[in-house]
């Protein structure tokens, strides 16, 4: 092969992401009221959260500072400011329920950091989660490196997905985000669910088998998450009658 020949993905046609006209910007409680009960009626959510960079030696991050969730048509964006604001307060109040259900499963890809950051930041403890950068490795192959989205997209759908390291690096905590920023965001999570769907579809075994252990997964948790709700509440009366 000539050392000028293009790389394989360079060729391929581009990915097309979801319509801006299709994605919703949470910022009322209307706004809130309207994701809530769209996203409490679908069975899988693509799910993704993106952070203001980091760049300093020793410098802590203070994301997610915009959390995305998408159904099969729509995507919604949760811009996450302090924890003790009005705006962090409302999409916890969408977020809370959606994440911490057993019975809505979340897909996304290296969800590691995403999951560490809701939980410090929001308090939310997200159930029902499969991180396809693992779950897609193909085991009969021996495979051992993770899956990006990037990958999925060339090996399931024949395309190119733009990431842009320039998008990825702006700043996500800005109050008004660019149409580019807003894009990027969406596409994340709606792409993670379209890859979902297309690996159900066409390696259900597998597929089938890593949903119904994350379903198992989500339930023991959520058993031990009302138990230890229960215990709280007993503690609390006891005091109270002692």
């Amino acid at each position: 092969m000539s050392e000028n020949a293009p790389d394989l993905e360079d060729t391929l046609p581009p990915y097309q992401g979801i319509a801006l006209a299709d994605v919703r910007l949470v910022r009322t409680r209307e706004d809130a009221e309207a994701a809530l009960g769209a996203l409490l009626a679908c069975d899988a959510i693509g799910f993704d959260t993106e952070s203001k960079p980091t760049f300093q030696k020793g410098e802590v991050s203070t994301g997610p500072h915009l959390v995305q969730l998408a159904d099969d048509t729509h995507a919604w964006l949760f811009q996450v400011g302090a924890p003790s604001s009005a705006g962090a307060q409302l999409c916890a109040d969408v977020l809370r329920p959606v994440l911490e259900s057993a019975t809505i499963l979340k897909v996304g890809f290296g969800l590691g950091d995403d999951l560490r950051r809701l939980r410090a930041k929001l308090g939310i403890e997200t159930l029902n989660v499969i991180d396809l950068a693992t779950a897609l490795r193909r085991r009969e192959e021996r495979e051992k490196n993770a899956w990006g989205a990037k990958t999925a997209v060339e090996r399931f759908f024949g395309r190119r997905l733009q990431k842009s390291r320039r998008i990825t690096t702006t700043n996500w905590a800005l109050p008004r985000l660019s149409e580019q920023q807003i894009q990027y965001a969406a596409d994340d999570a709606h792409v993670a669910l379209r890859i979902y769907r297309h690996w159900r579809r066409h390696f259900p075994n597998v597929a089938e088998a890593a949903t119904h252990n994350a379903a198992r997964l989500a339930a023991r948790g959520a058993a031990q998450a009302k138990a230890a709700s229960d215990a709280c509440a007993a503690d609390g009366a006891a005091a109270k009658s002692a």
